[in-house]
């Protein structure tokens, strides 16, 4: 009788970004994690610069930081003069990021009018998706967690204490299975679970070629009533093709091809003389019915997906697995409070729908009609003054997301802000082991004794901070998110719920 597979307590469908992110997660709560792969080798060259970069929001850069993870992924972090950096990267105003290639600008920016943000600029990177991978696999694999490559999930067996994972023509066994497969996973197939949403308008193209009259083309981007192109000299270009989608994945990409497409949308009498690298992509945006079925949990593209208009999908599949992780260790290890996973999908399936409609608004500034154009003029205004910079900025950044927890102080269900305490520590360094934390600004013994209730699940932080808000104690969830927070002589009784209600008894 052969032996039964060896029991994980999680398996995890995907090794990219966000597999990685919920694996390394779980790994800080003593987990045991398996993370199966399909493709043999990660490398590609559109992970590398100019169509791997990812611009990461504030909350990724937070959540990085909390985990010590963002000075090495920063370490080779795009910048102005990185080769194959954005054209906008050499503009005289310093650009925040934009909306369907509307740009809005940091000196329009009013961060004021962000509550409990720490003052000082917007923080932005933009990283090449190959090192955040590499920098994520090698935590991974320093944590003990195994990650077997060209082992694509084919389908499982769920049984009341666990999953049957079927892979590579053998079988694994967890506790827990988590899809983080993509767009078109496997897991999500195999529970049977709902994905539903827009079809797209447009095949999307990005392109690296050698072009014999470069000049005839403009700098930037443009829309023309063909479509939009964006070409970075010398050949570097993106273009939309309001096709409904349909040359996506359904013909290869020849040199030929693209010259049609790029003459067509520019007007410019263009020759593509070589084609270098070439990929489509369309703006169909689906989501998850649901993120859990059982012990079966989706996160990232397997339980949304939309154009990367923006950039939002790495940072929305990073959320995902933040809110997920330290929920799924404390349902693990059983000192899990009651519904505490299943506030996964609570929170993180109206940031889904909503980056998706904000998706959607993009597209529909691009369409070449001339009621699109019309659009896209009054958005130019509104993006140019203050109130318009600042809200596509909060948008775009991340610095508006907020759930809703249930309580009435404005920091609560934000992410809290990085906190620098009188000994030099701050909110970044003290979250390292993943645990949730109490700040107490006004050292407390009391404070202190409640802490220590749950010693293996919230830490202790006290002293002065050198700016504190006007805050006197909060209480931070291990992915950083205020759980509960006073402006006043701290309501013990009512802190002790808020601990209760998130890390159990």
């Amino acid at each position: 009788m052969s032996a039964s597979p060896t029991l994980y307590d999680t398996i995890i469908a995907g090794a990219g970004p966000v597999g990685l992110v919920l694996a390394c997660e779980l790994s800080l709560a003593s987990c045991s994690v398996l993370v199966l792969e399909r493709a043999r080798d990660p490398s590609s060259p559109l992970k590398h610069a100019p169509f791997g970069l990812r611009g990461l929001s504030v909350p990724t850069i937070e959540s990085f930081d909390r985990r010590g993870l963002l000075d090495p992924i920063a370490a080779q972090a795009a910048g102005p003069g990185t080769p194959g950096t954005a054209h906008f990267m050499a503009q005289a105003r310093r650009p925040g990021g934009h909306f369907a290639g509307i740009p809005f600008f940091h000196d329009r920016i009013d961060t004021t009018r962000w509550p409990y943000r720490l003052p000082g600029p917007v923080s932005s990177i933009a990283a090449e998706l190959a090192r955040i991978e590499a920098v994520l696999a090698t935590r991974a694999e320093a944590s003990g967690i195994t990650i077997l490559r060209g082992e694509g999930v084919e389908g499982f067996r769920e049984t009341d204490e666990s999953v049957v994972v079927q892979a590579g023509g053998r079988s694994f066994r967890g506790l827990w299975l988590v899809g983080c497969d993509g767009a078109r996973s496997a897991v999500r197939k195999a529970a049977g679970l709902g994905f539903t949403g827009t079809e797209p308008e447009f095949t999307g193209y990005s392109v690296q070629a050698e072009l014999a009259n470069a000049d005839a083309l403009k700098p930037g981007r443009h829309y023309t009533a063909q479509g939009m192109y964006l070409f970075t000299p010398p050949g570097t270009l993106a273009m939309a093709d309001f096709d409904g989608g349909a040359f996506h994945r359904a013909a290869p990409i020849t040199r030929e091809h693209v010259e049609g497409v790029l003459r067509r949308i520019s007007g410019a009498d263009v020759t593509v003389t070589d084609l270098h690298l070439a990929t489509t992509w369309t703006d169909r945006a689906h989501q998850a019915s649901a993120y859990r079925h059982g012990r079966v949990l989706l996160a990232g593209d397997a339980a949304h997906i939309h154009s990367p208009l923006g950039g939002q999908g790495l940072n929305l599949g990073i959320g995902d697995a933040m809110n997920l992780g330290w929920k799924l260790a404390a349902t693990i290890r059983g000192d899990a409070p009651a519904g505490l996973l299943d506030s996964y999908e609570r929170e993180r399936h109206p940031v889904g729908a909503r980056v998706l409609d904000w998706s959607r608004a993009q597209v529909a500034l691009m369409r070449p009609s001339p009621s699109s154009r019309a659009l896209e003029a009054i958005v130019r205004d509104l993006i140019e003054t203050p109130d318009g910079a600042t809200y596509f900025a909060e948008r775009v950044c991340g610095v508006s997301l907020r759930y809703d927890l249930g309580e009435d102080h404005p920091l609560i269900g934000r992410s809290v802000p990085d906190f620098a305490l009188s000994d030099g520590q701050r909110v970044g360094t003290l979250m390292r082991n993943g645990k949730g934390l109490l700040l107490d600004f006004t050292s407390s013994p009391s404070l202190r004794a409640l802490a220590q209730r749950w010693p293996a699940r919230i830490g202790y932080g006290a002293g002065t901070a050198q700016d504190g808000m006007g805050l006197q104690a909060v209480l931070l969830r291990p992915d950083g998110i205020a759980a509960w927070a006073s402006d006043t002589v701290p309501d013990e009784a009512a802190l002790g719920r808020a601990a209760t209600r998130w890390f159990g008894d």
